[in-house]
C-alpha cells in the first residue's frame, strides 16, 4: 500500500507519495543518463563527460557540431516522443480502466498513420504537412471514436471495443494506399510506418515539444479527479468531478500526444501501452501515475533508440522494430497474467 505525504506551505498544501515520487525521478535520471551515452554514440563516439563539457559550451568545435546539430535533435526527440506516447496510454488506460487502453490498440495512432499516408500517397508534401496530415488524421479518428463509443455516456470497454473496430478498418484503408504509391513514396511510407528516428531536426521536435508543454501541466493537474474518475462516474460525479467534461478534454489531450509523437516519429509501438503498466508496478500506487510513466516512457524509448543503432553493427535497425519486439512480448505477458486473473 502507497504512503501518502502532506506538505503545506501556509493555505497551500501538496500531496505527493514518496514511492511514486522517488520512481519518477530515478526514470528521468535514468532517461537523462541514455540520453547522454545515445548522444556519445556513433561512428564518432564521444566520452559522456565530453559530451556533458560540450553541452555546457566548453567543448571543441567539431564536437559541438555533432553534439548539438546532429545528435541532440534526435535524442530530444526521442525523450519527446517517449514521454508524449507514456502520458498519452496512462491518460487512455485511466480514462477506460483497462490495462489495454492504448492509443496502439484503439486505433488513434493508426489514424494518425492514415493521415500521414494520404500526405505521402496523394499529395508528395514535405515532412511539415506529413506531421500536419499525421496530427490531423489522429484528431479525426479520435472524434469518430468517440461519437461511436458514445451512448449515455462513454463506458471503457465501449471505448476499447470500438477502437479495435477502428483500427481495422484504418489497418485496410492503409495498405490500400501503400498500394496505390510509388515505389519511392512507398519506400518512405513504410519507413514512416515502421517508427524511426533517423534524420530527425529540430523542426521535428519543436512542434510535439510545444505540445507537451502546453498539454502537461493541466493533464497533471487534473490527476487527482482522474484517479476519482477512475472509481466509478457515480462516485466521481458525487464527488463533485464533472465526469463527462473531464473525459472528454482528457481524451482530446490524449489524442494531441499522441498524434503529435506520430507526427515526430511516425507510429512507434507499444511504448504507450507498457510504459504506464511498468510504472503502475513500480510505484505500487494506485491512479493514473502520470509523471512516472511519462519519465519512464521517455527512458524507455531512447533505451531503444540506443540499442537499434548498437544491437547490430553497420545495420541501424528502426526505433518501433525493438519497441515492438520487447512490447510484443510484454503484452503477450499481460495478456497471460489477466487472464490466470480472471479479468479477460
Amino acid at each position: 500500500m502507497s504512503v501518502l505525504r502532506v506538505v503545506r506551505w501556509g493555505r497551500t498544501s501538496l500531496r505527493y507519495q514518496p514511492r511514486a515520487l522517488a520512481v519518477g525521478t530515478a526514470c528521468a535520471l535514468l532517461a537523462l543518463a541514455l540520453g547522454v551515452l545515445a548522444v556519445g554514440s556513433g561512428e564518432y563516439p564521444l566520452a559522456p563527460a565530453d559530451v556533458l563539457r560540450t553541452l555546457a559550451g566548453q567543448g571543441h568545435p567539431a564536437d559541438a557540431f555533432i553534439v548539438r546539430d546532429v545528435r541532440l535533435p534526435r535524442v530530444v526527440t526521442a525523450l519527446a516522443v517517449g514521454a508524449a506516447l507514456a502520458l498519452a496510454g496512462a491518460l487512455f488506460q485511466s480514462l477506460t480502466r483497462n490495462p489495454l487502453g492504448s492509443p496502439d490498440i484503439l486505433g488513434f495512432t493508426a489514424g494518425a498513420a492514415t493521415g500521414a499516408l494520404v500526405v505521402i500517397v496523394l499529395v508528395g508534401g514535405s515532412s511539415l504537412a506529413l506531421a500536419g496530415g499525421a496530427v490531423a488524421g489522429g484528431l479525426l479518428t479520435g472524434v469518430l471514436i468517440y461519437a461511436l463509443a458514445w451512448r449515455h455516456g462513454l463506458h471503457g470497454y465501449r471505448l476499447v471495443l470500438t477502437g479495435i473496430g477502428v483500427l481495422a478498418i484504418l489497418t485496410g484503408v492503409n495498405g490500400y494506399l501503400l498500394t496505390r504509391a510509388q515505389i519511392t513514396e512507398a519506400g518512405r511510407a513504410v519507413l514512416w510506418l515502421t517508427g524511426s528516428l533517423d534524420g530527425r531536426g529540430w523542426d521535428s521536435a519543436g512542434p510535439l515539444l510545444v505540445a507537451l508543454a502546453a498539454l502537461l501541466p493541466p493533464v497533471v493537474a487534473s490527476a487527482r479527479a482522474l484517479h476519482l474518475l477512475e472509481l466509478g462516474d457515480d462516485a466521481a460525479a458525487a464527488l463533485g468531478v464533472p465526469v463527462e467534461r473531464l473525459r472528454l478534454a482528457l481524451l482530446a489531450a490524449a489524442v494531441l500526444l499522441a498524434s503529435f509523437a506520430a507526427a515526430a516519429a511516425g507510429p512507434v509501438a507499444f511504448v504507450a501501452l507498457t510504459a504506464p503498466q511498468l510504472a503502475r508496478r513500480m510505484t505500487r500506487a494506485p491512479g493514473p501515475n502520470l509523471l512516472p510513466s511519462a519519465c519512464l516512457g521517455a527512458a524507455l524509448l531512447v533505451g531503444a533508440d540506443l540499442l537499434a543503432q548498437r544491437a547490430f553493427p553497420g545495420h541501424l535497425l528502426p526505433v518501433g522494430v525493438v519497441t515492438g519486439l520487447l512490447g510484443g512480448g510484454y503484452l503477450v505477458w499481460l495478456l497471460a497474467t489477466e487472464r490466470r486473473a480472471g479479468r479477460i
